[in-house]
């Protein structure tokens, strides 16, 4: 079998003998999350979801990243969920690092594999399955939409990240790439998952401070990662996460390319007040 070039959880305990020293923090402008931190007994269980858990990467916090939740979903054979999503309003992105499964949207069903990307708009009607005996794990993210008056709700499609060219960013020889799955200036959308790739020594080369909260999951690679006033290394199967206006970085340094899935809030004014949960 073909190693993933996705690194996915797979659970299971340290063993007693292990240091609990680890690289695991939250501050008040960032979080990392390491990769092994990603035990069997961190995981959740949710409602009409059968033969499948879920590790929480970020939720809506108070004070800190207010816009979005993400899950990594594992699914045993013959699991998934009928009525996956219960709360109305929600729009998702799932992407499929290990696995496969069978997503059934607005009546039509579509198979996706590993690197499978799914936009779900709010209240699409959807439901999963893994059909097949290897486990299934994807990234759940999920947003509730603000819809804008005068503008259409986005509809939803499905695509694979290889079938997606990567963008890459002037004045980088290539080094620095974004692989985009919704055109930036679809004002209908008010969130991008997209996939983000440096080549061995490319770089942020300038502390990024902007209001658009981040989920950062390294699928591929390693790295050293600016996050407010700290440099940290990050590597495949780590998570990131960063409030409005904390300062980012990075340098990747090899020996292949650092790629991770980013989240990012976009084009609606900043509100006044809070938004309705």
């Amino acid at each position: 079998m073909t190693k993933s070039r996705y690194y996915s959880p797979t659970g299971g305990l340290p063993p007693q003998t292990q240091l609990l020293t680890d690289r695991a923090v939250f501050k008040d402008a960032y979080a990392v999350i390491p990769k092994g931190t990603m035990s069997d007994i961190v995981t959740s269980y949710l409602p009409f979801w059968d033969n499948a858990r879920f590790w929480v990467l970020a939720r809506p916090l108070s004070g800190f990243a207010e816009t979005f939740s993400q899950y990594i979903a594992e699914v045993a054979e013959g699991g998934g969920s009928d009525r996956p999503e219960t709360e109305t309003g929600v729009e998702a992105v799932l992407f499929v690092v290990a696995g496969e499964m069978a997503l059934t949207l607005n009546g039509e069903t579509h198979v996706l594999a590993e690197g499978g990307y799914a936009f779900l708009p709010p209240d699409a009607t959807w439901s999963l399955r893994n059909t097949k005996a290897a486990p299934l794990r994807f990234h759940w993210l999920r947003k509730r939409y603000q819809a804008i008056d005068g503008l259409d709700m986005p509809t939803a499609f499905v695509t694979n990240e290889a079938d997606v060219a990567p963008n890459a960013m002037p004045d980088t020889d290539g080094k620095w790439a974004t692989t985009r799955f919704v055109d930036p200036t679809d004002l209908r959308h008010d969130m991008h998952v997209n996939i983000v790739t440096f080549q061995p020594g490319g770089v942020i080369p300038f502390a990024e401070t902007h209001v658009m909260e981040h989920g950062l999951y390294v699928l591929e690679g390693k790295a050293v990662y600016r996050l407010n006033d700290d440099w940290v290394e990050v590597e495949a199967g780590d998570f990131m996460w960063l409030r409005s206006f904390c300062p980012q970085a990075c340098y990747a340094g090899g020996p292949g390319p650092f790629r991770y899935l980013l989240y990012k809030d976009v084009n609606r004014h900043m509100p006044f007040a809070p938004l309705a949960r």
